[in-house]
């Protein structure tokens, strides 16, 4: 009689209706939100804060080189002693004072330039002093040397160059952003929930040997049976509170952004001086539109579909061998010598995608890589944006089920051993003499 429909139910009810699952469901999300919501308030408290940044410019080159921003107010002070431009920025509380010593030549001066401050300045501010700075003294320096600054700047060309395939595909450089992107965030979303739903499951199996009620099960039950049911029924479980998530941190959200009035895009944009400053650039209009022209490009449906079946099967290969691992030892603190088997071929997938996939997403590295089951479900899927072959696609995902059936027969027979063994610590030696009986 097949009784793993009747597994996973019973594995998907116990973690469901389990108060610390209950618990973890619900308060993480608010959790969550929380910590976002108090970020975005002192961002956006940050944001709101004007620095007045004093200017002694004792060499008369660089004063009218700054302007004032929406956060950032410049006072040029003139008519005075260093001294007295040092007391005065104390006495009105200014963030600090720019000084810049009296030094005729312009190319000397860049030793003669220092800022005060109360406080540490930030790494920001100190960069857009700079470039500024940089800025004015080229131009005084290509003047003092006969050049016209005028004429070389209507001098520069802009170069973007337009990429189109010999079928007359086109693309462009941000539609490797955005297929870089869309793998990295698959990759990643793989990795972390094998990490976390496979400990579960790990667990799980643990708690029953541990507990003794695996020796009742498993009188009526085959081994792998049992579990695949335990990874089936923990991966619904894992599924459900993964979109409990969603449907509470969106709700969360949106309450917490009218209620209080937090902007939580405050989060995304620390950098709000520049992004204004970039708004005003003609050619931003042209960038959205490449960005939006990138997204159409992807082959979405196969994106889609090749996520789905991939995610699944890697997800499946690896909770099979975490079952294994959790049958063979009687606590957690024994697993760790099994573990860095299981986590170096993710750590190594996850490596090659962001290194060598996104220079040569068809060399020989990434496309081997891309057909080995323990590393195809990440390299494969940031592959598919920049266009593999179905063929390809189809290959790998045939090894991957292929090396899961397989996985699957060797983790039942661990876990059939192991499952009642109490007691003694494992070795590699032993879990393949189990593979054996």
């Amino acid at each position: 009689m097949n009784h793993l429909p009747l597994i996973i139910k019973r594995e998907y009810l116990t973690k469901v209706r389990n108060k610390s699952f209950i618990v973890m469901t619900f308060m993480s999300p608010i959790i969550m939100i929380v910590l976002i919501s108090v970020v975005a308030y002192l961002s956006q408290l940050n944001n709101d804060k004007v620095r007045t940044i004093a200017i002694f410019d004792e060499s008369g080159l660089i004063k009218d080189a700054f302007e004032s921003t929406e956060h950032t107010t410049y006072n040029v002070l003139e008519n005075m002693t260093f001294n007295d431009a040092k007391a005065l920025v104390k006495e009105t509380n200014a963030y600090g004072l720019l000084y810049v010593d009296k030094v005729s030549d312009v190319t000397n001066i860049k030793n003669h330039i220092k800022f005060y401050s109360e406080e540490s300045p930030s790494l920001s501010l100190i960069s857009d002093l700079e470039s500024k700075l940089e800025h004015k003294l080229t131009d005084i320096n290509l003047q003092n040397n006969g050049v016209d600054v005028v004429k070389i700047n209507a001098s520069k060309i802009s170069v973007n160059i337009a990429q189109e395939s010999f079928a007359g595909e086109k693309t462009s450089k941000i539609d490797s952003v955005m297929k870089l992107a869309f793998g990295g965030v698959a990759g990643y979303l793989l990795f972390m929930f094998i990490i976390i739903y496979g400990n579960m499951i790990m667990r799980s199996v643990i708690e029953e040997k541990t507990s003794r009620i695996i020796e009742v099960i498993i009188s009526s039950v085959k081994p792998i049976q049992l579990m695949l049911g335990k990874i089936i029924g923990t991966s619904l479980a894992g599924i459900t509170q993964f979109v409990v998530w969603l449907i509470i941190g969106g709700v969360l959200l949106t309450v917490v952004s009218i209620i209080f009035g937090i902007d939580m895009s405050q989060v995304q944009t620390p950098q709000k001086e520049m992004m204004e400053q970039a708004m005003a650039n003609p050619e931003l209009s042209m960038q959205v539109q490449d960005l939006i022209t990138a997204f159409y490009n992807l082959p979405l449906a196969n994106l889609i579909i090749a996520f789905i079946l991939f995610f699944i099967g890697g997800y499946l290969l690896y909770s099979s061998l975490y079952a294994a691992i959790g049958a063979a030892v009687d606590n957690e603190t024994d697993t760790q010598q099994f573990m860095m088997p299981i986590i170096m071929p993710l750590i190594l997938a996850v490596y090659i995608g962001f290194f060598t996939v996104i220079e040569d997403p068809h060399g020989t590295v990434s496309t081997v890589f891309s057909f080995i089951p323990l590393t195809s479900p990440v390299v494969m899927l940031m592959r598919i944006p920049f266009g593999v072959p179905i063929w390809q696609q189809v290959v790998a995902l045939l090894l991957l089920i292929a090396n899961f059936m397989l996985t699957v027969w060797f983790a039942a027979k661990i876990y059939r051993v192991g499952i009642l063994m109490y007691g003694k610590k494992p070795s590699y030696k032993e879990l393949i003499k189990w593979i054996k009986y």
